[in-house]
C-alpha cells in the first residue's frame, strides 16, 4: 500500500519526517503546522509530495494540522530570537543547582506551551530541582533531553580536521554508524587523535568511502600474500586500494610498484581478511557511533 507523504523538516540540517499531504496542496519549502511528539510546531516542506511504501514509514503517519499563517512564522522567528537569552538564564540555573550538564540548545513549541531543553552529559543527571526552577522562572512545561556526543557537536558545529564546516552542520542529516573495522578496512592510522572528530567520535566521513574499499579490496590481493609479477614472484608489502598500485617485494631489498593488472594473483583481499580487534584497539570502541 502506497501513502502520499510530505517530508518535513524543522531546521535546516534536521531529519526529514513524513506527514500525510492529504487535503493539502504543498510544495517544496511551504511553511506548514504540524503535531508532534514534542507539540505543536512549524515545519518547512523538505521536498514536493510524493508516494512511499508501507515499509518506508518507521511511525504511524501523522496528518499537516494547516499550512502555516504569517502570525505563525513570526511567532516561531520570536521564539528563535529568545533562545540565547534563555539559555543564559539556564545556565545560571544549572551553576545554582551544581550540575555536570553542558546546555546546548532550546526551544519553545510553537503555541509556547512546552521548552525544551537539550543537555550534554557524561552519565545520569538528577535536574529535579533545576525543572523546579525552571519552571517557576518561565511559567511553562520544562523538558530536559539528554543528547549524545554527535548530537551536540552538530548543536555547536565548528571547523573539522580537512578545514571545512563540519558535515553534521551542513549537510548530513542522519548520523551513520562508524566503526574501527571501517577504519581498519581504509587502512587509516588508529591513532584516536587522526580518526576522531570534533565530538569525540570516529569521523563521520569514513563512513561516506567505505563501500568504494569494499569494492577495491576485492579487486587487489591479499597483503603480505604472493604474486606472480613480469619480474617474478614477490610478496605483497603495500598495498593502494585508490591508486590500484601495490608495492612487491622480491627480497634482498629488491621492491617494484605495479598495477593490479600488471600481476597475476589467487585469492583477493577481503574484509573477513581484516586482523582482529586487539586488545589496544579494544580501547578505541568508544569512539565508535
Amino acid at each position: 500500500m502506497q501513502y502520499k507523504v510530505v517530508p518535513i523538516k524543522f531546521n535546516q540540517m534536521g531529519k526529514k519526517y513524513y506527514f500525510d499531504a492529504a487535503g493539502f496542496d504543498i510544495k517544496n519549502g511551504d511553511k506548514v503546522v504540524v503535531e508532534t511528539v514534542r507539540g505543536t510546531e512549524l515545519g518547512f516542506a523538505a521536498e514536493n509530495p510524493k508516494m512511499v511504501e508501507e515499509s518506508e514509514l518507521v511511525s504511524a503517519l501523522k496528518p499537516i494540522v494547516r499550512m502555516a499563517t504569517n502570525h505563525d512564522y513570526e511567532q516561531y522567528l520570536l521564539n528563535q530570537e529568545e533562545q540565547s537569552g534563555i539559555l543564559q538564564k539556564c545556565t545560571a540555573f544549572v551553576a545554582k543547582n551544581k550540575l555536570d550538564m553542558k546546555l546546548l540548545n532550546c526551544e519553545y513549541t510553537l503555541d509556547r506551551s512546552k521548552l525544551i531543553i537539550y543537555f550534554n552529559a557524561e552519565g545520569r543527571v538528577d535536574f529535579r530541582d533545576l525543572v523546579k526552577d525552571l519552571a517557576n522562572q518561565f511559567r511553562v512545561r520544562i523538558e530536559l533531553r539528554q543528547v549524545g556526543a554527535r548530537d551536540g557537536a552538530k548543536v555547536l558545529g565548528g571547523i573539522g580536521p580537512c578545514g571545512l564546516l563540519t558535515c553534521c552542520t551542513t549537510f548530513l542529516g542522519d548520523f551513520e554508524t562508524v566503526s574501527i573495522k571501517m577504519a581498519k578496512n581504509q587502512n587509516l592510522s588508529l591513532n584516536p587523535t587522526n580518526i576522531s572528530g570534533l565530538c569525540g567520535k570516529l569521523l563521520c566521513c569514513i563512513h561516506y568511502e567505505d563501500a568504494n574499499y569494499k569494492e577495491y579490496r576485492k579487486q587487489m590481493p591479499k597483503p603480505d600474500s604472493y604474486v606472480n609479477t613480469p619480474e617474478g614472484r614477490g610478496r605483497v608489502a603495500q598495498l593502494n586500494y585508490l591508486t590500484q598500485m601495490m608495492k612487491i617485494d622480491f627480497g634482498g631489498g629488491n621492491q617494484k610498484m605495479y598495477h593490479v593488472k600488471e600481476i597475476e594473483f589467487g585469492q583477493p583481499a577481503a574484509e573477513e581478511d581484516l586482523a582482529p580487534v586487539n586488545g589496544n584497539e579494544k580501547d578505541l570502541k568508544d569512539l565508535e557511533g
